[in-house]
């Protein structure tokens, strides 16, 4: 399968998405809308897979690649093609299902528990750790399943269209480097403050081994992913 996938910042990018579709033997394609390469045509790729982009919040009309992202989302969920959200590509995906998307309570960044959903479609631990770096959140859409739940943030994720959709607002794809720059940057700046969810950049990178513990479980998810999508 040919993936492609919408980077929106610099900062953004696949982490291990890019390992795990290159494993598996899929090709894919990066496009750069910060940079101004115009998003493509659904019909090139067999995936369409939405990565994060600014945490401050989610207005399109002040991206110049904004509308025209937007119309492929939707042409995307109106087709049979595999669609991934994570961060800002899952309230986008979110957005276009009709459920509420906005300012969370609380900023959350750093590792938090995800207690799965009863009616989540993924066959997931119980219990785990992610990387959270949000402050924006979604409510679940209509027909959708939710993926699970920390305790800043009740949707974490969700399924729709028998799991061929999938939306997720933690990130399983984080690397040790990619994250080590977000803390760096003045984006981290934006999102710091006095949430009881928001942690240091020293409590966030004090283990480096928690990142390599989030690439089975998003082989795990990816896979399942797929594999709702070609029954």
């Amino acid at each position: 399968m040919h993936f492609h996938l919408m980077q929106h910042t610099p900062l953004h990018g696949p982490g291990r998405i890019a390992d795990w579709l290159s494993s598996m033997g899929h090709s894919y394609t990066i496009f750069h809308l910060y940079a101004g390469e115009a998003p493509p045509s659904l019909a090139d790729g067999d995936a369409l897979i939405l990565l994060d982009g600014p945490s401050a919040g989610l207005d399109v009309a002040q991206l110049p690649w904004g509308k025209r992202e937007r119309k492929l989302v939707a042409k995307a969920l109106n087709s049979h093609k595999p669609l991934l959200g994570i961060g800002m590509g899952a309230r986008m995906i979110a957005a276009e299902l009709g459920a509420t998307v906005g300012r969370g309570t609380f900023i959350e960044t750093g590792w938090h528990e995800v207690t799965l959903a009863a009616q989540s479609p993924f066959d997931l631990p119980e219990t785990f750790t992610a990387f959270m770096w949000h402050r924006d959140v979604f409510a679940l859409p209509d027909g959708a399943l939710p993926l699970g739940s920390s305790s800043a943030s009740p949707v974490q994720g969700f399924a729709w269209d028998a799991g061929r959709v999938l939306g997720l607002l933690c990130h399983l794809e984080a690397s040790f480097a990619s994250t080590a720059a977000l803390l760096d940057s003045e984006e981290h700046l934006a999102t710091s403050g006095n949430s009881p969810y928001a942690q240091s950049r020293e409590s966030i990178l004090a283990k480096p081994q928690r990142f390599d513990q989030l690439a089975p479980l998003l082989d795990r998810l990816l896979s399942q992913w797929l594999r709702h999508t070609l029954r």
